[in-house]
């Protein structure tokens, strides 16, 4: 077995070259494999690379515990935990706690966090760099980069927590057919719109992302099966109703769901992944416009 070894970063100089609706403050991160991914900070929390840390980057220059962002009121600080790397604001090494400012650019080892304050948690949105790494331009909800990679980090969280987590998939029933008749830009409004009602039934922690094509995915951390299902027997029932008038056309949409929750025999996202799809799979055999689990 390898032994897991922090790699000693050199202490170069690096450059300024990176959502949610619920004012908390929160991580960025600017740089690595995980570009665009964010940090809520709800609690004091220890960011380093291995559970059972609060907040896990894992990349080999970041510490098996590097940080410590801890809070005053609504201020937020952070400390270095002797970390291998040590840790920065503003390129500035830090060796005592030291308050951060919204906008601060924060290194652990070789990677880079921007942090958003509490009463600034909204500007996320509108910032470059996390819409270019996590936004998909056409539905303006998260990409398959993002989606995966936050369903990965919810999986191994639910495992080393004993905590529930539910998938719902879902796709838009006889799509083509859409496209086909109405044109493209019919299609891509029905997509847009389709998400839209989506993103409003759902709760703000849960992770709703376009996964390919008309196929959709909502990752619902904390989440029984139970209540994943009354979920998505609610957004088929507000698509089914929902009519969609593009131009002079009023379109009719439905769409087929498969949803599961993650059990002891998921020993990976794929595995669980090919789950959900088998559950959405039964729902387009067995006539669409359904939810199968």
């Amino acid at each position: 077995m390898v032994e897991d070894k922090t790699v000693i970063a050199e202490a170069g100089s690096y450059s300024y070259a990176q959502v949610t609706t619920a004012k908390k403050a929160c991580l960025i991160q600017y740089s690595g494999a995980s570009l665009g991914k964010r940090y809520v900070l709800n609690h004091d929390s220890i960011i380093g690379r291995v559970p059972p840390v609060d907040l896990i980057i894992n990349e080999p220059t970041v510490s098996k515990k590097h940080a410590r962002f801890s809070f005053v009121g609504s201020k937020v600080s952070v400390e270095d935990l002797q970390s291998s790397n040590g840790t920065y604001v503003n390129d500035i090494k830090i060796n005592a706690r030291t308050e951060l400012n919204d906008g601060d650019i924060i290194r652990v080892g070789n990677v880079l966090l921007k942090f958003f304050a509490n009463d600034n948690a909204d500007n996320i949105f509108m910032d470059k760099i996390y819409r270019m790494a996590t936004i998909d331009a056409g539905t303006q909800i998260f990409n398959k980069k993002y989606l995966l990679e936050s369903l990965d980090a919810e999986f191994k969280f639910a495992k080393v927590y004993q905590k529930p987590l539910s998938l719902i998939m879902y796709d838009l029933d006889f799509f083509k057919k859409v496209n086909d008749v109405y044109g493209h830009n019919a299609g891509d409004f029905i997509l847009k719109e389709t998400a839209s009602l989506v993103k409003g039934a759902i709760r703000k922690e849960d992770i709703f992302g376009r996964f390919g094509g008309e196929e959709f995915c909502i990752v619902l951390p904390n989440t029984e099966l139970k209540i994943a299902v009354e979920l998505a027997e609610r957004l088929r029932s507000i698509i089914e109703a929902h009519v969609f008038n593009f131009e002079s056309n009023t379109i009719k949409q439905t769409v087929s769901i498969g949803v599961c929750q993650q059990n002891s025999h998921h020993e990976s996202v794929p595995q669980f992944m090919e789950d959900v799809d088998k559950k959405l799979y039964d729902s387009k055999h067995n006539g669409r416009n359904r939810v199968s689990y």
